[in-house]
């Protein structure tokens, strides 16, 4: 008599990677509120120096995954490269609590997070995506409910961690509030991996081949012995905006060229759906420019030039700390997500379902009416402040063109990418993204204030004036991504009848033996 094994429901195995996902996101998130402020506030950079050296850490982030992807498809495990990447995220956060000053000591501490984070990212979407493989309306759905746990959990670091560092600042002194909101992170990531041991039975049929198999000790040590040099490279890197800028373009051509080596020896069936992958992901990178905003030029904005009362006719609401502003974006997605899975839900059952590339253009145009609104609040400002209540329209526009753009990215690599390069592809659409961090801190730059100007008047038309550009260039990406739009039809429905014919059964003949 056998015994049967119950087996877990998809949404429980999806549960189980959105937990931890929340909890990673906790610490990151609560780290980037408050690391631009850090390096102007307490360690004296200038807005130029914060804006490049944070852009080129979040490249870094970014483009580590490509590497992380491939570990997890083909040395480690997908489970196991993640898990492994949160814990060494934990490090990471951990010596972010270290009271120094030290420039080369964080710049070490942030190459760590960069190497949990690569490990981390792609196996997490990856297993997302296994467990709802072949379904596109459900994982245009499940990534959106996806998106807004790791929201949830961005939501929660972004209003404490500034809230952290303000008391502890205020009560014990000596600026050990900053260190102990990072610490706060790291925390956060105990909690996750702690969580997710309560729960990974719920994956036990989801991962690569390697996961199937005993660990390797030998390639395990070397997954980390390389994690070491990847550590001191980006400590480098983070400390030479030459060697920063020359990454982020080399990582560039690279991935640029390995998409079109894949499409040129892929398969026939998987031509135009990597084709398709490889458009969607160029106008990824052109928001990522803008999203890069949220940490820089719109962080310092909240510091330099809005008010940071919440008042309704005069009556006063509560009152926020400036790094606590960006968790409106969270706020927002938490907000839209899941208004927008119902309606990818209902209109996949009725086939009504709206293509990914036309969302992307509606993501810009959202995005560009946020910067107007950002760009047109100084002709209300009140002796160079704004209202907060401008900030709450603008992130909630913003948020929109997020999740219809970011939101459906790692959707997109699913959909339109074979599912055995799914970790690598994972990794590439990351790398994308972290090539646009990079050159959204560059475009911030247009808006540094030298140290020498503090008048709120004097800066608010640095700021406007940098919003309203970003709001044209986001009016020509919607036209891009309208004009394209024929393209990516021809390209859908050719991936889509090349897959149809490869899944029809093929009539049954004898063997030639």
């Amino acid at each position: 008599m056998t015994t049967s094994v119950a087996t877990p429901s998809q949404t429980r195995s999806f549960m189980t990677v959105a937990l931890i996902e929340l909890w990673e996101r906790f610490g990151y998130y609560g780290m980037q509120a408050l690391i631009v402020y850090y390096m102007v506030q307490r360690l004296g950079f200038e807005d130029a120096r914060a804006n490049l050296v944070w852009s080129a850490c979040a490249a870094l982030i970014y483009v580590s995954p490509a590497i992380g992807g491939w570990v997890g498809d083909k040395i480690l495990g997908t489970k196991r490269t993640m898990i492994l990447g949160a814990i060494i995220l934990t490090f990471g956060y951990a010596l972010m609590a270290v009271p120094t000053e030290d420039t080369h000591f964080l710049f070490s501490a942030l190459g760590v997070i960069v190497v949990g984070n690569g490990l981390f990212k792609p196996n997490a979407g990856n297993l997302v995506r296994k467990i709802y493989e072949g379904d596109d309306s459900k994982i245009d759905s499940a990534f959106t409910i996806y998106y807004m746990a790791v929201n949830v959990g961005s939501t929660f670091s972004m209003l404490l961690t500034p809230w952290i560092k303000d008391y502890v600042n205020a009560t014990y002194g000596n600026n050990l509030g900053w260190h102990a909101a990072f610490a706060f992170c790291s925390v956060g990531l105990i909690v996750g991996l702690t969580n997710y041991m309560l729960m990974k039975a719920a994956l036990t049929n989801y991962g690569s081949e390697p996961d199937e198999k005993p660990l390797d000790i030998q390639k395990l040590l070397a997954v980390l012995v390389a994690s070491v040099a990847v550590v001191f490279g980006s400590e480098y890197i983070l400390s030479n905006e030459g060697a920063a800028r020359l990454f982020v373009y080399v990582a560039g051509a690279v991935v640029l060229g390995i998409f079109i080596y894949l499409i040129r020896i892929s398969k026939p069936s998987e031509k135009a759906g990597l084709t398709a992958a490889l458009v969607l992901t160029l106008q990824t990178v052109l928001f990522f420019i803008f999203y890069q905003q949220m940490s820089t030029s719109l962080a310092l904005f909240a510091l330099r030039n809005v008010d940071w009362n919440f008042q309704v006719f005069g009556v006063h609401l509560w009152t926020w700390s400036p790094a606590q502003f960006q968790a409106l974006n969270p706020i927002w997605i938490m907000v839209l997500s899941p208004v927008l899975a119902w309606a990818y839900s209902w209109a996949g059952r009725n086939n009504k379902d709206f293509s990914i590339a036309g969302k992307f253009a509606l993501g810009f145009a959202a995005v560009a009416l946020g910067f107007f609104i950002y760009s047109f609040a100084g002709m209300f400002a009140v002796n160079g402040k704004t209202s907060s209540w401008i900030m709450i329209a603008g992130y909630g526009l913003y948020s929109i063109g997020e999740l219809l753009v970011s939101g459906l990215g790692l959707a997109m690599i699913a959909r339109y990418v074979p599912a055995r390069m799914g970790g690598f592809m994972m990794g590439a659409y990351f790398v994308a993204s972290g090539i646009s961090q990079y050159l959204g801190g560059v475009v911030a730059n247009f808006a540094s204030v030298p140290k020498n100007i503090v008048d709120p008047l004097q800066t608010l038309p640095i700021y406007t004036s940098l919003f309203n550009k970003l709001g044209i260039a986001a009016v020509i990406a919607t036209l891009i991504a309208i004009a394209v739009l024929p393209l990516m039809k021809r390209l859908t429905a050719a991936h889509n009848e090349h897959n149809s014919a490869e899944d029809t059964p093929l009539p049954t003949v004898a063997s030639e033996q």
